[in-house]
């Protein structure tokens, strides 16, 4: 079993900061790219960003220069610095990761739960 936890999500003021965390856990051999998702009620969800085993990240184009995607193989663990928060930022943030665990020869993404970010004044 793999379990992916968010924590660090709450409600804050625009302009504000927060960093998300997630961590994997379980019979885990490897895990190749992390990611965090975003979904706003009624909205469809998307990407923020991702970050490869290597470190390369990418961005939407909205949270450039705003939010920092990092992670800690030896925690199994990726973060999401969030600064200058917007209103429109508010949102369940999931995490994401496609993992190989240790008794099957493939890599499958597994999801955490979500976590509410709420910017609002």
């Amino acid at each position: 079993q793999v379990q992916l936890v968010e924590s660090g999500g709450g409600l804050v003021q625009p302009g504000g900061s927060l960093r998300l965390s997630c961590a994997a856990s379980g019979s885990i051999f490897s895990i190749n790219g992390m990611g965090w998702y975003r979904q706003a009620p009624g909205k469809q969800r998307e990407l923020v960003a991702d970050i490869t085993s290597g470190g390369v990240t990418n961005y939407v184009d909205s949270v450039k220069g705003r939010f920092t995607i990092s992670r800690d193989n030896a925690k199994n663990t990726v973060y999401l610095q969030m600064n200058s928060l917007k209103p429109e930022d508010t949102a369940v943030y999931y995490c994401n990761a496609g993992v190989r665990r240790s008794d099957i020869n493939n890599y499958y993404v597994y999801w955490g739960r979500g976590t509410q970010v709420t910017v609002s004044s």
